[in-house]
């Protein structure tokens, strides 16, 4: 069950306005809860919930909930929008937390009513990654002789090493270790393989570096031995569904978990992806995904979830997920993005090869860092990013508007 804000104001923008009216501050407290604060987009209710929610905001009290408006013809079953002020749909949160069987409703509209609130640090290796801060980068290291953009070109260990190292000076926040390939129509790769191509890379980076390192694989037995090795990240495409073994691994190992979306495998995950709502069954997948990982004994601090741009999505599905990158923060964890170089980008530029995309890339990470707070992009080019990302915080972060629009009075 999902409360996705359609629309939502920024109350630090309208306290702001409030204190260029000359109203004091109880007078802003009060108005901040009373004027129209959200549209909520419900979806997931069952009968029960429906039927509470059309009992308290249609018949109830005027005034005292929000409205609720539902339609028999739903295109999608177990859809309705509530649209009120805070205090009614925090009236209407406590009404279904004292209801028998609906806390989860309760729980889905306090996370739409918290989606901006910043989701906890996470601590990796010897770093502290404060969420709202800055965006951190990630940096693709890719053993493989197949991966789309640089297959091959790190196949050795000491250049694989010498890359990782080179990542990190120019301002990785992690380097990403993969051996097995998950581009479009990619055979799969067998364990042992996989091993071989990351231990020797993820041991000589961890004896010669301190930045905290990431195994991206969805095998167990991968995960395991990358973690013994001085790997401190587990990065599962498949968002803990390949292998039901993986989550225990990275939980006995105190490891953290980064939660792809993928639909079907990398071999058929292009042939005609479709969707109802992408955005909807995205953050549905990763909601189930983060139940995993802490059924498992992961925290959800130690939780980032990544919507899977290009994995089982169209370019037009990757671009309305970019649209909607906010709506992730429902899960209440980091988010990870990765589009570095893909497709979709070379199409945008007029068929651009990968060595070719990385003016989209910058565009890309410095368009969701700004507009939907991005945690953590995943690059190739991490030197280029940092300078982008460095404009684009800046940007997200500019609070000196003039002395009018100082809500700190």
């Amino acid at each position: 069950m999902l409360a996705r804000p359609i629309a939502q104001d920024r109350s630090s923008d309208l306290d702001a306005a409030l204190v260029r009216l000359g109203l004091p501050t109880p007078a802003r407290e009060y108005l901040l809860e009373k004027l129209p604060h959200a549209q909520l987009l419900l979806t997931g209710l069952g009968p029960p919930e429906g039927r509470f929610l059309k009992h308290l905001c249609e018949e109830g009290p005027p005034g005292l909930y929000p409205r609720f408006l539902s339609g028999h013809q739903a295109v999608r079953p177990g859809t309705a929008l509530l649209s009120g002020a805070r205090d009614q749909l925090l009236r209407l949160v406590q009404a279904a937390r004292e209801a028998t069987d609906l806390h989860p409703l309760a729980d889905a509209l306090e996370r739409a009513l918290a989606v901006d609130r910043l989701p906890e640090a996470t601590q990796l290796g010897g770093r502290r990654f404060l969420w709202g801060s800055r965006t951190y980068l990630m940096g693709v290291l890719n053993v493989t002789p197949d991966s789309f953009s640089d297959g091959g070109s790190f196949a050795s260990v000491d250049r694989a090493v010498a890359h990782g190292l080179a990542l990190a000076a120019a301002g990785a926040d992690v380097v990403d270790v993969g051996g097995e390939s998950t581009r479009p129509g990619a055979a799969d790769v067998s364990a042992e393989e996989e091993l071989r191509r990351v231990l020797p890379v993820i041991q000589g980076l961890r004896a010669q570096s301190g930045v905290p390192l990431s195994i991206d694989t969805r095998k167990a037995a991968v995960a395991e031995a990358a973690l013994a090795a001085g790997a401190c990240l587990v990065n599962d495409v498949t968002g803990f569904t390949a292998d039901t073994a993986l989550p225990a691994v990275t939980a006995r190992a105190g490891a953290a978990a980064c939660l792809m979306h993928m639909q079907g495998t990398p071999r058929t995950m292009q042939q005609a992806p479709h969707y109802q709502d992408v955005v909807a069954e995205v953050l549905e997948a990763l909601a189930s995904s983060v139940a995993r990982a802490e059924a498992a004994g992961i925290p959800r601090g130690r939780i980032w979830v990544d919507p899977g741009i290009g994995f089982g999505k169209t370019g037009e599905h990757n671009l309305f997920l970019l649209h909607h990158l906010q709506e992730l923060r429902l899960l209440g964890c980091p988010i990870v993005l990765g589009t570095s170089r893909k497709a979709f980008l070379g199409t945008l530029a007029g068929g651009k090869p990968p060595e070719q995309r990385l003016p989209g890339t910058l565009a890309c990470v410095a368009a969701a860092a700004v507009t939907a707070g991005a945690d953590v992009v995943r690059v190739h080019d991490v030197a280029e990013v940092r300078d982008a990302l460095a404009v684009a915080d800046a940007i997200r972060q500019a609070r000196a508007g003039g002395t009018l629009w100082d809500a700190s009075r």
